[in-house]
C-alpha cells in the first residue's frame, strides 16, 4: 500500500487480531500479529497495543477487546489501527462503514496489511467498502448455505439434533454415501415406556373428547413427563398435534398440505413423521406454511385414521372454545395463576356465611381438588378478598383527565349537550326572535289601524304565549347543560383511577379491561401475598 502522508509523528498503533475458532484452519491469533508488527515496523511504529478476540465470529462488534480498541481509540491512545485482514475487524458491513467514519472523526488511519488499504485516498475508501461488502456477502452466502444443506437434511427425514421429543431418544447410524465414504447421521430411536404414555393420551382423548379430562388422569395416576414434571394442557396438546407419532400415509400427507405445510417423503404406513423449521430463534414461530414435514426414519406408532380424527376432534374443539373473559363467574378468570405451580386458580363454593346468607366463593388451584391433595400445596384465599385487594391496588394508578373524558361516551355516561340538543337550542331561540319580530310588526299594524285592536291584541297574545313556553324550555335545556356539564366534572373527579372506572362497569366488562391491563395475577397461599403482573 501507499501509506499515509501522516505518516510523519507516527510512533503508536494498535493492532487487533481476530479468529472465530480454536482450529488450525486460518492464520492464528499469534501469526495475525506478528506479521501486523513485522509491517508496522517497517513504517516506523515503535509502540503497539495488542487486542486480541478468540472464539468471537465477525458477524457483529460484540466482542470484548474489540470494545476496549474502539475505547482506547477514543481516548487517542494511538493513531493508526493495523488489522491482517478486512473481515478481522468486521463482516457486516454497516459495522465496518461506521468504524471507518469513527476513525475518521478521531483522524486514526486505517491499515490492512492482507487487502493493502489506505483510509487516506479517496480510491482506497472506495475499495476498502467494496471488500467489506464482499466479506458480508461471504458471510450471507455462507449462512444460507449452511439453511439450505439443513432443509435438505431435514427432507430425508433424520433427526437433526436439540432436545428429543417425547417417547425416543437418539442413536447414531453409520452409512456409506454415493462416493463410498463412511458418513454418520443420528435418527430417532424409540423408548417404549414412553411411548406407551403416547398410546395411552390419545386413547383417552379419543374417548373423552376432553384434554383437561386427559390432564386429570395423568396427574391422578402420577403419570409425568421426560423430565419429571407434572403434564399440562399445553404440553398433552403439542403430544396430539404432533405428526411424529403417526404412521404415515397419504391421508396424512394430504391434511398437513392443507395446513400449508411442505411435505417431503414416500409415505409408508409405518414411519412417522417430522416437522422441521418451525421456530426462528428461541422464541419466534414461523408460520405453518414455512415448515417442511418429511416422513422420517424412525417408526411411527399412532393409525393414520386415528391421528386424522384426533386432528378433526382438536380443530371441533378449538372452534367451541368459549372466548376467554365472557364467564360471569369472577372478573379474573383465566387470569389468577398459582404461584406454586402455575396452575388456574378456579372458583368452588364453599360453605354459605350466617352473616349474608349467600354462599362464600374460594379461588382453588385447578390441581387441588379432592383427588389432587398430593399435587398442590397452595391454600385457598375468598374470592371477594381477592377482587377488593386487587382493585385497591388499581385505585393506585392514576388515569389522565383527557383519557377519562374520551372514554366516559364508551362508558354511557352522560358527558353534556349531544348534537340533537344542540339543534333543538338553535331551532327554539330562533323561533322565539321570529315570533318577537312578529310581535313587533303587529304592534306597528295596530298603531296604524286601530280599529283592529281586537283582533291584533288577541293574536300578539298567542305568540307571547308560545314564546314563553319556548322560552321555558330553553330554560330547562340550560339547566340540563349545567347540570350534565356539572355531571362531568363529577365524572372526571372520581374516575381518577382504573379502580373507579371498574367499579362503573358489569362483570364481563371488568374482565375485558383487566384482561388488557393485566397478564397475570399469582396468589401465594404461605405468605398471603397476591403479585399482579401488568402487561
Amino acid at each position: 500500500m501507499i501509506y499515509s502522508k501522516r505518516d510523519e509523528g507516527i510512533k503508536k498503533a494498535a493492532i487487533y487480531s481476530r479468529k472465530s475458532k480454536l482450529t488450525e484452519h486460518g492464520e492464528s491469533i499469534d501469526n495475525q500479529i506478528q506479521l501486523c508488527k513485522e509491517y508496522g515496523t517497517k513504517i516506523g511504529i515503535k509502540e503497539f497495543y495488542i487486542y486480541e478476540d478468540e472464539g468471537y465470529s465477525g458477524k457483529n462488534t460484540h466482542r470484548p477487546q474489540f470494545q476496549q480498541l474502539i475505547s482506547d481509540a477514543k481516548a487517542k491512545k494511538f493513531n493508526v489501527l493495523i488489522c491482517y485482514r478486512l473481515d478481522r475487524i468486521s463482516r457486516n458491513i454497516s459495522d465496518f462503514s461506521n468504524l471507518i467514519i469513527d476513525l475518521q472523526d478521531l483522524e486514526i488511519d486505517f491499515v490492512s496489511i492482507r487487502e493493502q488499504f489506505d483510509t487516506t485516498t479517496p480510491m482506497g475508501r472506495a475499495m476498502m467498502y467494496i471488500a467489506s461488502v464482499f466479506a458480508q456477502l461471504e458471510r450471507e452466502t455462507i449462512a444460507e448455505r449452511v439453511r439450505d444443506n439443513m432443509l435438505e437434511l431435514a427432507k430425508t427425514g433424520r433427526w437433526l439434533g436439540g432436545q428429543t421429543p417425547f417417547g425416543y431418544g437418539s442413536k447414531a447410524v453409520t452409512f456409506v454415501d454415493d462416493k463410498m465414504k463412511q458418513r454418520k447421521m443420528f435418527t430417532l430411536d424409540p423408548v417404549d415406556s414412553e411411548l406407551q404414555i403416547v398410546r395411552l393420551i390419545f386413547d383417552l382423548y379419543y374417548s373423552k373428547n376432553s384434554i383437561s379430562q386427559v390432564t386429570k388422569y395423568l396427574i391422578l395416576n402420577d403419570i409425568k413427563t421426560k423430565n419429571g414434571a407434572l403434564w399440562t394442557k399445553k404440553r398433552i396438546q403439542l403430544i396430539l398435534r404432533n405428526p411424529l407419532y403417526v404412521k404415515s400415509n397419504l391421508k396424512v400427507l394430504d391434511y398437513l398440505k392443507k395446513q400449508g405445510i411442505m411435505t417431503s417423503g414416500t409415505a409408508d404406513n409405518f414411519h412417522g413423521i417430522l416437522t422441521y423449521n418451525k421456530s426462528k430463534g428461541a422464541t419466534k414461530k414461523r408460520d405453518s406454511t414455512e415448515w417442511i414435514a418429511a416422513v422420517s426414519t424412525h417408526p411411527g406408532i399412532i393409525d393414520p385414521e386415528r391421528w386424522i380424527d384426533v386432528q378433526q376432534m382438536l380443530d371441533k374443539n378449538k372452534e367451541k372454545r368459549p372466548r376467554l373473559g365472557t364467564s360471569p363467574s369472577s372478573i379474573f378468570s383465566g387470569i389468577l395463576k398459582c404461584r406454586f405451580c402455575g396452575s388456574n386458580m378456579v372458583i368452588k363454593h364453599g360453605h354459605i356465611s350466617s352473616e349474608t346468607g349467600s354462599r362464600i366463593q374460594y379461588f382453588v388451584c385447578s390441581l387441588k381438588d379432592v383427588s389432587y391433595n398430593t399435587k398442590c400445596k397452595n391454600s385457598n384465599v375468598r374470592k371477594d378478598e381477592v377482587e377488593l385487594e386487587v382493585i385497591n391496588v388499581l385505585k393506585e394508578i392514576p388515569l389522565e383527565k383527557e383519557s377519562i373524558l374520551k372514554s366516559i361516551q364508551c362508558l354511557h355516561l352522560p358527558t353534556g349537550y349531544d348534537s340533537s340538543s344542540i339543534e333543538t337550542e338553535k331551532k327554539i331561540t330562533k323561533k322565539i326572535d321570529a315570533n318577537t319580530e312578529k310581535i313587533q310588526n303587529l304592534i306597528d299594524i295596530l298603531s296604524k289601524t286601530p280599529t283592529l285592536s281586537e283582533y291584533i291584541t288577541k293574536h300578539i297574545n298567542l305568540i307571547e304565549t308560545e314564546n314563553c313556553s319556548l322560552k321555558k324550555k330553553l330554560n330547562e335545556l340550560e339547566n340540563t347543560k349545567i347540570s350534565k356539564n356539572n355531571n362531568l366534572d363529577y365524572i372526571s373527579k372520581h374516575l381518577s383511577n382504573i379502580g373507579s372506572v371498574i367499579e362503573l362497569l358489569e362483570t364481563n366488562e371488568r374482565h375485558r379491561l383487566l384482561y388488557a391491563l393485566i397478564d397475570k395475577i399469582y396468589w401465594n397461599g404461605t405468605y398471603g401475598e397476591i403479585e399482579i403482573i401488568f402487561k
